[in-house]
């Protein structure tokens, strides 16, 4: 397995995880978001800012990208944003990838309460995602939350609970279901 591609919902562990994977496995980790933000020069909230669909081309772009160099001598783990599943084009290629087997996606799923309480945690400090500024963040968020994980689970390779484990427990679980 060249490539695992880590899902799920903003502050599931997907950084965290992949990081302790790429540790585990001695693979190469890269967060998604940061690679956007290299080829860009702006953070995914500034370019979602302007536009959901100036964020989705260069999420699809960074994610070709880095499907495009491949695994090198050791796996690639990419920690994808929690949106990805939103963005048609990203799961093109993401598809692609799996079906001529250099790639496979790894949802890390939580509860809607969980990712809830990391975003507000999250928020003192950066403030809340700009999807979420609504009349009820909350509510936008648990909507959200239920619509995405049903489309997670549906179409990774594999599902990992991640409520109450350490980013090391997820890691061992991920690398034991993709034999790495």
């Amino acid at each position: 397995m060249g490539i695992i591609i880590l899902t799920g919902p903003k502050h599931s562990g997907k950084t965290s995880a992949g990081r302790a994977l790429a540790a585990l496995v001695s693979g190469v980790f890269t967060d998604l978001d940061a690679s956007i933000q290299t080829q860009t020069g702006k953070s995914p909230r500034t370019l979602y800012r302007e536009g959901p669909g100036v964020f989705r081309k260069a999420e699809a772009e960074a994610l070709g990208r880095l499907l495009g160099e491949g695994a090198g001598p050791g796996p690639r783990i990419v920690a994808a944003g929690g949106g990805l599943i939103d963005n048609p084009e990203a799961l093109a290629l993401l598809e692609q990838a799996e079906r001529a087997g250099a790639a496979c996606g790894v949802y890390i799923e939580i509860s809607a309460g969980t990712a809830w309480e990391r975003i507000a945690a999250a928020a003192g400090t950066e403030g809340l995602p700009p999807f979420l500024n609504t009349g009820d963040p909350q509510e936008t968020h648990q909507a959200l939350h239920e619509r995405r994980a049903a489309a997670y689970r549906e179409r990774a390779r594999f599902t990992v609970a991640g409520d109450g484990k350490s980013p090391e427990e997820i890691a061992g679980e991920i690398a034991g279901l993709a034999g790495l």
